[in-house]
């Protein structure tokens, strides 16, 4: 695993907008099966949700974007539709990539790639190369990711390069992880209805802020994530932190 810069902690700049937003993409299956399609077709639609949401998000100072594509638990789903979540992922490099970067959006692969096909590989890394030194929204795309594989990963990486025990800290273990390149997430959108996390950025979302929305992720339209914004901005965020005369700061009282 490669080592980047560690980040993390409160996002700096206005704390009612949120630096990075981290979306679990759920709902492409059912929107499909309500419209009597097969459920690859809404796994298409989702894919063509992506840049509307990095279209809306953009304008309003959010800096990061991770989707949640394809989880390490999701291989165990029918092999039909794997391959053709695979081949989705393939064209969706291919054909929208060039299209991200003119936008000046930076693509990172988040999660591991040896399970990935010889060319699914290459066409990951062209993207990242591509798109390397954009400067506008960072788009990580969570494809064969589990929060609890990556905690494993981070500490073979660890035991490797043989860091001792008294070197290990909270700062440290971050810059093992596959996010080490941005800040934690500020708010973490769930479309679907479900109130899982998934194994989600289990280390990342220690302080997320969560907001819920039944509407399945392809109809989820910019008036929604308005509404997702102006909740984040309601919330208090102390990270368990108290004023000077002891009363908690993660509370109104």
């Amino acid at each position: 695993m490669q080592v980047k810069a560690a980040s993390g902690g409160p996002s700096p700049g206005n704390p009612n907008i949120p630096v990075h937003v981290a979306f679990i993409m759920d709902g492409n299956g059912r929107w499909a099966q309500q419209r009597g399609l097969p459920r690859l077709e809404g796994h298409r639609a989702g894919v063509d949700r992506i840049q509307s949401v990095l279209e809306t998000l953009a304008p309003k100072g959010v800096k990061f974007v991770t989707i949640y594509a394809f989880s390490t638990e999701n291989w165990q789903r029918p092999q039909d539709e794997v391959e053709g979540l695979m081949d989705i992922f393939s064209t969706a490099v291919e054909v929208q990539t060039q299209e991200l970067h003119e936008k000046n959006v930076r693509i990172v692969h988040v999660g591991k790639t040896r399970n990935l096909s010889e060319g699914l590989q290459k066409s990951v890394a062209a993207a990242e190369e591509l798109t390397g030194k954009n400067t506008g929204v960072t788009l990580n795309v969570a494809f064969d990711y589990g929060g609890r594989d990556e905690i494993i990963e981070a500490v073979r990486a660890i035991v490797r390069d043989g860091l001792d025990s008294e070197e290990i800290d909270e700062e440290t273990f971050s810059r093992y992880l596959y996010t080490a390149h941005c800040p934690d997430p500020d708010l973490i959108i769930r479309t679907g209805g479900e109130q899982r996390i998934s194994n989600f950025l289990l280390w990342q979302s220690a302080y997320s802020e969560y907001y819920h929305t039944p509407t399945l992720w392809p109809d989820l339209g910019p008036a929604e994530l308005e509404t997702a914004m102006e909740t984040f901005a309601t919330r208090l965020r102390r990270y368990g932190r108290v004023d000077s005369e002891g009363a908690d700061l993660d509370s109104e009282a």
